[in-house]
């Protein structure tokens, strides 16, 4: 059940978004139990969700972003 670094900060940016399994959440912990680097990657990433979603950031819609690549295209 060892996963790699890159599994696991893969699984982590997934957890961030609520998209990792149940499975995928353990295989993350018991790694970050004995890799440091990934613990303060996890810690991080964490913080910085905390971040994001105390400051109320909006996503553009995608219409809203068409319009946008629309405008600058013109402008180029």
């Amino acid at each position: 059940m060892k996963i790699s670094c890159d599994e696991a900060s893969n699984i982590c940016n997934k957890s961030q978004y609520k998209e990792a399994g149940f499975w995928e959440i353990l295989k993350l912990r018991l790694h970050i139990l004995s890799c440091k680097a990934c613990a303060k990657f996890t810690k991080q990433n964490t913080a910085l969700t905390s971040l994001c979603d105390r400051a109320g950031l909006n996503v553009l819609s995608e219409s809203d972003k068409e319009e946008m690549r629309k405008d600058l295209e013109k402008h180029l």
